[in-house]
């Protein structure tokens, strides 16, 4: 199986968390309980998410994620876990992907649990702050953006049309729990599995790193591809240091026939 992390998704214009040399590369994330707990930040959020998210929306699958569902179509990997929440192994065309920490795609009230399109609250922030989308802001791997506070503290985040509620993106914040159906389901795609292939990340965060290490205790080999060290680095048979996108079209190049008949270019 593929455990892929935001590594995978830099060729694709969206940045990883952390440099070659491990070191973040940007200021910590939103948690999940001043989220819940802070007006302020959820008006912080929503005003930087209002930014980033268009270029996240038209991001595209790069090699990387097209040769992983090449490697899928000719069954050569049971699927994906992924802790990115960018959707691009699904527009890369691979059958089976479990999203380990949500999509972006979607956001939910904290209320009443309505879901709603992130697009539509795109349209509705936008329109509840005129020019919001003619601001320019550096961008985060989440969909988020660096912006000025005295920006933010103008803005209008948006609220649920049934109940008035906030609304969160319907990913998973740093100090939230993953959903158990989920974790359930990563955990079968490890026991399908004969190997385990990292792609893209440092596994800092336990929620990924807990199924390189069950691998490692049931003797399964370890494969990393990941541009700096990771966690995982003792535990793993083979470690490769190099661009994902290059290193994974070679692999899949000689280990199918025709490794991109059965993905698409682009999402």
């Amino acid at each position: 199986m593929v455990l892929s992390g935001a590594g995978i998704s830099t060729e694709s214009g969206i940045p990883d968390y952390r440099g070659p040399t491990g070191r973040k590369r940007e200021s910590d994330p939103i948690q999940y309980r001043e989220f819940v707990g802070s007006p302020a930040t959820r008006r912080r959020y929503w005003a930087r998410s209002a930014i980033g998210w268009p270029r996240v929306r038209q991001a595209e699958p790069n090699a990387g994620h097209r040769a992983v569902a090449a490697l899928q179509a000719a069954g050569l990997v049971t699927g994906i876990i992924t802790q990115n929440v960018d959707g691009l192994h699904d527009a890369a065309g691979s059958p089976r992907v479990v999203e380990l920490h949500g999509s972006l795609y979607t956001v939910i009230c904290l209320n009443c649990a309505r879901v709603y399109d992130r697009d539509a609250v795109q349209t509705t922030m936008i329109e509840s702050n005129p020019g919001w989308d003619a601001h320019q802001a550096r961008m985060t791997p989440d969909g988020d953006a660096v912006v000025p506070q005295d920006l933010i503290d103008t803005f209008r985040a948006p609220a649920c049309v049934a109940c008035g509620g906030p609304l969160k993106p319907n990913v998973v914040f740093f100090g939230e729990n993953v959903d158990r159906g989920v974790v359930q389901q990563a955990w079968a795609l490890l026991e399908e599995s004969r190997a385990v292939l990292v792609l893209g990340s440092s596994l800092t965060v336990h929620s990924g790193y807990r199924f390189v290490d069950k691998a490692y205790h049931q003797g399964k080999p370890i494969a990393l591809v990941n541009q700096g060290p990771t966690r995982a680095d003792r535990l793993a048979t083979l470690k490769i240091e190099a661009p994902l996108g290059r290193t994974l079209e070679t692999a899949a190049r000689s280990l199918t026939r025709d490794p991109f008949s059965a993905a698409p270019a682009s999402g």
